[in-house]
């Protein structure tokens, strides 16, 4: 593990770093109780008060958890799938959030790797993600649905798509794609958006999955991937002629 600090950076952050790396690496085991901060104080040659912000870091991103009395510490968390996902979208979030991606690499990513799921979700479908595909589609037809409610139906929509593969690697790291670049660029699409052309492309999608269709489902995906950045154009040239 990385001990030496440098002293013009945040020391708290270094340590918080050089820990986390130890325990994504494996040097420090799932429910392995780490130093004392008195222990970690002399390692790092810093105050115990920089010690606990950094520890504070590592308990915000669940990766640590503390416990109190005699037998008492910090320790590695066992992180459960749920919260590793949530994770995955908050970091997908704040990542496009502060940093410059335009749409069409942000489309392009978002693409290809729901694309990438297609042939898995075509051969291991299930009646319930056909279920939900299906519900998404038809809620999405209701005239009276609010734009939240569109967005939020198409976000569903594609979650019930990548869940069909299957593979829950995939679904984690898709989750960052579809529950944050996909919210995102919903943002940005919705007042140029034509709601009967996109239940057309969730239909045709959602067709050939239930047939066993790979091929027609990446079709279906493409297209919708050629209108959504169409979508990106129009709304653009709107704001800038406003």
């Amino acid at each position: 593990m990385k001990t030496q600090l440098d002293t013009e950076k945040d020391l708290s952050a270094q340590i918080a770093a050089a820990l986390r790396d130890a325990i994504m690496s494996g040097q420090i085991m799932v429910d392995e109780r780490l130093p004392s901060e008195a222990e970690l104080s002399d390692t790092f040659g810093v105050s115990r008060p920089t010690v606990r912000e950094a520890l504070k870091r590592l308990a915000a991103q669940s990766l640590i958890r503390t416990r109190r009395g005699a037998a008492g510490g910090a320790f590695v968390n066992r992180l459960s799938y749920a919260e590793a996902y949530g994770q995955q979208i908050t970091t997908s979030t704040l990542l496009l959030s502060t940093n410059d991606v335009d749409f069409p690499t942000a489309c392009e990513a978002r693409f290809a790797l729901e694309r990438a799921c297609a042939p898995l979700a075509a051969q291991r479908r299930s009646a319930d993600h056909l279920a939900a595909m299906r519900a998404e589609v038809h809620r999405q037809a209701q005239p009276g649905l609010s734009d939240e409610g569109f967005c939020a139906s198409d976000v569903a929509f594609h979650r019930a798509l990548v869940d069909a593969a299957g593979n829950p690697v995939m679904s984690y790291n898709l989750a960052g794609v579809v529950e944050a670049i996909q919210p995102l660029m919903n943002m940005i699409t919705y007042t140029a958006r034509n709601r009967a052309e996109v239940v057309a492309l969730h239909a045709r999608i959602a067709d050939a999955v239930e047939s066993r269709d790979a091929a027609g489902a990446d079709r279906a995906l493409q297209d919708l991937q050629a209108y959504t950045l169409t979508l990106a154009q129009t709304a653009r040239k709107a704001r800038n002629t406003a």
